[in-house]
C-alpha cells in the first residue's frame, strides 16, 4: 500500500491509501469510498465483465461505472479515469492502464 493523492477537481484532494498491483489490468476505486467522497460517478459506455487471476467471472457482477480524477503521487500529476466497483476494504487500486 502507499499513498496517492487523487483530486476531485483542482481545488480539493483526497489522500488515499492505493494498492499497487502490476499484474491488475486497470485502475480501480471503491464504489462506497467514491460516494462517500462526493467523487463525480459516470456510466461507462460499455459495461465490462471483471474476472478474478483463475479467469472466473467475479461473484460482484460487472464494472458499469467510471469516475476521472487528477491522481498526486511525489512530482507526478496525471488525469486519469478509473473503474468504480465494490472493492470491499481496499479504497483504490492502481494497476497497470489498459
Amino acid at each position: 500500500m502507499t499513498g496517492t493523492a487523487l483530486s476531485i477537481n483542482t481545488y480539493e484532494s483526497l489522500l488515499v491509501k492505493a494498492l499497487l498491483d502490476s499484474g491488475t489490468a486497470g485502475m480501480f476505486i471503491d464504489i462506497e469510498f467514491a460516494k462517500k467522497n462526493g467523487f463525480r460517478i459516470q456510466k461507462l459506455e460499455k459495461l465490462m465483465l471483471v474476472r478474478n487471476i483463475n479467469e472466473k467471472a467475479n461473484v460482484r457482477g460487472v464494472m458499469t461505472y467510471k469516475v476521472e480524477v487528477n491522481m498526486f503521487f511525489k512530482n507526478y500529476i496525471e488525469k486519469i479515469k478509473i473503474d468504480v466497483y465494490n472493492l470491499g476494504k481496499i479504497e483504490v487500486i492502481l494497476g497497470m492502464p489498459l
